[in-house]
Order: structure tokens, then sequence, then C-alpha cells
């Protein structure tokens, strides 16, 4: 299979298809989707769904603060910012903008319905009538301007469902119409600029690691190998790979998403971890006087089962995330799985055909080096026999006390976490929770009971006051939307817009505003009611507090309807697009554990039928399992969140961590072939294995690290835990598998 001629036609294979790619280039892009983050199998998506398409998209805005000291109201930068409104509202994909700077209030008269100027600038005295009237109004603080009267918001309607393209090009002319309408104090956030900035985070974080990747793996291998060819030739195979990888997701029309950022370095050091495999065999072939080509056909022959093994495992470890619910963990598993097969094939079909061509080349004190791995190895196998009661014990403590740690893990997720703290996007953000009542979006479904006929029924009404001023006192919330404001506000249109009057109406006062009301939805900036009067919304904005508090405020408000909510009169629904990413949060424990057992599953199965015993399957995942239970007790000792994507972490690195054990027990069955006893078979495959296994879990380590640079929490998160679940991997592999191995022996009456 790896003789001269078939190495040479896989070579010429390989770059055949590198050429092809090359010539018909996939369309990169890069695209960043809250949506994608929605759990696809829940209920409440096909509901919001639906939601939406009666009242429209909740989070299709963008705020835009302006600030001037000491107060706003000064009729010049009024002026200034009633053009900057002005020229925003011309522009394409821009439905309203909604300010002070032009909002009329109605006033009820026996001609109908009238409207005057509630912020006038064209006179001082108008203006201070003006100010005290805004100022001393519950209706705009927090709201259109803040507490202290020091930022006035526009509040901007792009149009709904707008496109990641369309996005951006919107955001460029807005924010250039503010900058160039000389404003220095002020704050922007929203959805079409959150896309835009997490897409040029991922943009240059892709191309970042991309290079520093490279770095890493050249340096990894002048320190291992200290020789040209040995660093020359797997930097082509995996950089050939890594190209085929990427290709792949692009030709079939998935853009490059915030987790592809880690793609460059997940496939490089896995690729480089089986090059290591194959080049200690080579080499060692090579050092025992075999030909080149005889330590060739070798050194792949032998290693192939087990390179093969570990990398359809990790293949599988990713893959697991295609059966979460969540679609951008399940095309990141399933592409990145890919990704790792591919990865493998070009070792085996690129490095043969490389090494034929190249003089056979050595290890810079080859022997010493191997003289030295021999003597480590040897006493850290005496260690561990000495120590074979001690050992089992201390990593049943430490198990002990992770669990103990796991069970207390919380479990919570923010929009923005994904950003570090002190980033702009962030700040903000963290401008809009403090000054006007909130940036997140929080939408409730209002529909009328079985006994009430429409939504602006006096005891309709009623149930809907005692849930708004729930909402208001537990939830925090900015100003509210909703059929009971606009009713509030009628009735002060009805008082002469007496500030007082904005309360609930009498059942005189709601017969005498009805006549108005159709008038009054049609004026209403936002849609809050449907056309047959029987489905209407609250619709309010709140600072982003995680998902934790959001859980708990829901359970809060869910026993509040059930026992003080009439809902013969009134049905009250959470939902929207912050619901729904709190939900993909709350879900977490399921997702994390649905994706485990496939990956225990699979990685039992195989590794039975291959080795063709159970007791293997139970070995092989005992000391991988041990890892993954640390690494939740570390999450917990550091204060880190589960969250969805801390969770996946544990399907993906059990994934990796599994292929040193795979190793292990592929090497051990080598040696008992040859007919070697159990224990001496076991003290063999120690000493040869543990160095290898060793070599890789440095280099994964060293790659993963990598990952804590970014500013991405998915990234970073993913670099930190992996990299100890890796090594806490390589500890059970050679402390606590020999033991099991032993026990396992003396059962069998081979020891």
């Amino acid at each position: 299979m790896f003789k001269k001629k078939n190495s040479f036609f896989a070579l010429g294979l390989s770059g055949l298809v590198t050429l092809g790619i090359i010539f018909f280039q996939p369309n990169i892009n890069f695209d960043y989707d809250f949506e994608s983050f929605f759990p696809q199998d829940d209920g409440e998506l096909s509901f919001y769904q639906e939601f939406r398409s009666e009242f429209g998209n909740d989070n299709d805005y963008l705020l835009i603060a302006l600030g001037h000291r000491p107060d706003v109201f000064d009729s010049g930068f009024l002026e200034k910012a009633s053009l900057l409104k002005k020229t925003i509202k011309g522009m394409e994909r821009v439905e309203k903008v909604i300010s002070l700077l032009d909002l009329e209030e109605p006033m009820i008269s026996p001609f109908g319905i009238r409207s005057q100027p509630l912020l006038e600038w064209d006179e001082q005295v108008n203006l201070t009538r003006s100010k005290n009237r805004i100022l001393e109004s519950n209706q705009w603080k927090k709201n259109l301007i803040n507490e202290t009267g020091n930022y006035i918001l526009l509040l901007v309607h792009n149009q709904q469902m707008i496109s990641k393209e369309e996005g951006d090009i919107l955001y460029r002319n807005i924010f250039g119409a503010v900058e160039n309408s000389g404003f220095t104090d002020f704050y922007i956030a929203g959805k079409i600029q959150a896309q835009g900035e997490f897409v040029n985070l991922m943009q240059d974080e892709f191309s970042s690691f991309l290079g520093i990747s490279g770095v890493l793996i050249v340096l990894l291998l002048f320190l291992i190998f200290r020789t040209l060819w040995g660093i020359l030739i797997p930097l082509i195979a995996l950089m050939i790979g890594f190209f085929w990888s990427i290709a792949i997701p692009l030709y079939l029309g998935k853009p490059l998403d915030i987790m592809s950022v880690m793609q460059p370095t997940i496939l490089s050091v896995i690729g480089l971890a089986a090059i290591i495999h194959f080049f200690n065999q080579y080499l060692n072939y090579l050092r025992h006087g075999y030909t080149k080509e005889d330590a060739i056909e070798k050194s792949f022959l032998e290693i192939l089962p087990a390179v093969f093994l570990t990398s359809l495992t990790t293949a599988l470890g990713f893959a697991s995330l295609y059966f979460t619910s969540v679609p951008t963990l399940k095309f990141f598993g399933l592409y990145t799985g890919l990704g790792v097969l591919v990865m493998f094939l070009s070792v085996i079909l690129i490095i043969p055909g490389l090494l034929y061509i190249v003089p056979a080349f050595k290890q810079k004190n080859e022997e010493k080096n191997a003289e030295n791995w021999r003597i480590g190895m040897r006493k850290a196998f005496s260690f561990v026999l000495l120590n074979k009661k001690t050992i089992p014990l201390i990593f049943l403590l430490i198990t002990i006390s992770c669990l103990f740690g796991v069970s207390r893990l919380k479990v919570n997720g923010y929009i923005l976490d994904n950003l570090p703290v002190g980033h702009e996007l962030v700040e903000g953000f963290d401008f809009f929770d403090k000054n006007f009542g909130g940036s997140k979006p929080l939408e409730f479904s209002l529909q009328v009971g079985e006994e009430a006929e429409n939504i602006f029924q006096m005891e309709v009404l009623k149930e809907m006051e005692k849930f708004e001023r729930f909402i208001s006192d537990n939830f925090e919330t900015g100003a509210i939307i909703s059929p009971l404001s606009l009713v509030k506000k009628m009735n002060q249109a009805q008082n002469s817009g007496n500030e007082k009057a904005y309360a609930f109406p009498s059942q005189g006062q709601l017969i005498r505003l009805k006549p108005y009301l159709k008038e009054a939805l049609e004026l209403s900036p936002v849609k809050i009611v449907s056309d047959d009067l029987k489905w209407s919304r609250i619709s309010t904005r709140v600072e982003d507090y995680g998902s934790e508090k959001g859980k708990r405020l829901k359970d809060k408000m869910e026993a509040f309807l059930e026992s003080e909510v009439n809902q013969a009169y009134l049905v009250v629904r959470m939902t929207g697009t912050s619901h729904l990413i709190d939900i993909s949060h709350e879900s977490v424990t399921d997702q994390m554990l649905r994706g485990l057992v496939f990956a225990f599953f699979l990685v039992a199965l195989i590794t039975g039928l291959l080795f063709r015993s159970w007791r293997v399957s139970i070995i092989i995942l005992v000391p991988n399992i041990i890892p993954l239970i640390w690494m939740g007790g570390m999450m917990w000792a550091f204060g880190i969140d589960l969250k969805l994507t801390t969770a996946i972490l544990f399907t993906v690195a059990f994934g990796i961590a599994v292929d040193d054990s795979i190793h292990f027990m592929s090497k051990l069955r080598l040696e008992l072939n040859k007919g070697r006893t159990w224990l001496y078979a076991l003290k063999r495959t120690f000493i040869d294995t543990g160095k290898a296994i060793t070599l890789t879990t440095i280099i994964l380590v060293s790659g993963f690290s990598v990952l804590i640079f970014s500013q991405f929490g998915v990234t970073f998160y993913s670099g930190l835990l992996i990299s100890f679940s890796l090594v806490f991997a390589l500890v059970a592999d050679l402390l606590l598998l020999p033991l099991l191995l032993l026990f396992i022996g003396k059962r069998l009456g081979k020891v």
C-alpha cells in the first residue's frame, strides 16, 4: 500500500486536487447570525416565528445616544440632532426613527385627535416648558432620554430581517452620518453593529490564528526533529490538508462563522499529532538499520490502524455535536469532524511520497535522546508499579472533589459574552443598559382568554396592568409599549395632556376613548395589536443580566401568572430573540449529555469491535471520563459558567483525549501478538508509547494554548479548558491506565 509507486500516485493525485481547488476557488465569506444559536427543536422557536410574522422582528433596531453637557436642552444641539435624524430617516432600509425630537402627543377634542409637539426649541420659553414636561414625566426618562437629561436617544428601526451585507452598508452609512454631523459624545449599539463587529473580529482572528498556527508548527517541528526535511514535509502536508478542509464547507455554501476561528489551530495540531506518530516509528526503523523504503512502508503500515482509529474517534467527537439542536454547533461539529478525517487523508497521501523523494534524515542527538526517553519511561513505569494502591486512591479523591464542583456549576450566558470585558462593543451595550433601560429586547405575547372578546376589554386591561407592574418591578424594564400603555396615553389625551392622567382609566373613561382607538393604533410607531384585536404584545428592553437570572425571573413570572392573573381573560407567554438565546443556554446540560453519550457509545463500540473485548471498551472510557470530571471541577474553581460555548468542550475534549488511550491499547495488542507476557508487553508499551503520547500531548497543548489569546470567549475557553483536559488525560493514561490493564491481566490469569 505504501510502496514507492503507490505513494507517488497518491502524491500526484493530491497535487491535482489542490490545483483544482486553486483554479476553482470557492467563495470565501464570513457570517455571524444571532439566530444560529437558537435551539431548532424547541416549540418556543416555532411560536416566536408566528409571533414575528404578526408583529415583526424584535431586534431589528439600532440605539444611538447623543450627549450634550449640562443637558440636551440646547437649541443648537437639538437642531443638529434633528438634522441627523432626518438624514438617517431618509436612508435606504431605514423604516423609522423614534426620538423626542419630533414626537407628538395626542390631544382628544370634540373634533377628533390632534397632536402637539412634545419638544419645542424655537424659543427659549418653549424649550424651558418642554424640558420641564419631559424631565418630570416617567414616560420618557430612561426611555428616549436618560435620567440626568444629558443624553437623547434615536431609536432607529431598520428593515426587517436585513441581510448581513445590507446591514453592514447601513451601519457604515449611519455611523458616517453621526461622525460627519460633528457629534463627539455618542454611543451606538444594535444588531447590525454587533454582527458587523463580530465578523470583522472573526476575519482578523482567523488570519491571525492561521499565521500563529503555522509559526507554532514550525517551532515544534524544529524542536523535535532539528532537521530541514523534518520541518518542511509535515508543514506541506498540514497546509494542503487544511486547505482541503476549509474548501469543503465553502463549496457547500457554509460561510465561516465564530466557531471557525478555532479550526486553523484545531486541525493543524491534530494533524501534527498524527504525523509525530508516523515519524517516530519511521525514525525508529531507520535507527535499527532498515532501508529508507522499508522504514517508510513498515512504519506507515504498522501505525496506520491506530492513527486512523484516533482520527476517527476525534472526528466522531466533533461530529457528535451535530446531534445538538443549535445550528452553529451542529455545523461546527460536522465540518470540523470532516476536517479531521481530511487531515488524516492528507498525511497518508502526501507524506510517504515526499519521504521517498528526500534523503533519509535523522533527529539531532537521536541516540542520546532515545536513551533518555527510555530511561525516563522505565522510571515512570516503576513508579506506577510501586504506587499501585496510592495512585488509584489519589485519582478517586480528586475525582470526588471535582464531582462536587461539577454539581455546583452554574448555567449562565450573555448575548455578548463571547467578547471580553472592556471591548468597545460591550461598553456600548453597557451604556444603554445603565442609561436607557437596557439594550436587550424583551417580548411577551398577550392573547385574550376564552371569556374575553378583545384586548381592550376592561377585565383584560386589569389583568394586563397587574402583569406590567410585575415585570416593571422584577425585570427592571425600560419603557413598556403595550395596549395598556396606549390606553393610558389616550386617557392622558382626553385630559388635555395632564401628566397625572397617564394612568389606568375608569370604566367611563375607557368607553369614551374607545372610538379613537383605531386611529391611535394606526398612528402607533410599532404594531402592538392584531387586526382582530385578540392578540397583542408587550415590548420593552432590559439589561443583559444573563440567562441564570433570566431563568429565575421567568420561573417567578410563571408562578405569578398562575396565581395572580386570570387566564380566562388574558394569556401571557414570554417570547422573542433574547428569550430564545436564554433557552439555548438553559438547555446546555441536555445538549452536552446528548453529545457525550453519543461519543461514549461510538468510541466504546468501535474499540470493542476492533479489540474484540468489552473490557477494553470500558478501560478506554474510564481514564478519559475522569479528565472531563476534572475539567468540570476546574471550571467551578475558576468561576467559569456552563453555557453553550463551554459545554461543547466536554465532547470535543473527549474526542481528542481518547486518542492517547487508543494508541496505548494498539501498541499493547501488537506486543501481545508477538507472544510476550502480559506484564512485559505492558512495560514495552509504556516505554515506547509513553514517548509518543507525551510528545503529541505537548504538541496539542501548545497548539490549543494559543487560543487563550483570542478576544472571543468561546475561543479563549476552548484553548484553556481543552489544554487542561489533555494534560489530565495524559496523566490518567500514564498513571491509571497501566494499573487498570494490570488488574484486567490478573483477572484473566495472565500476570
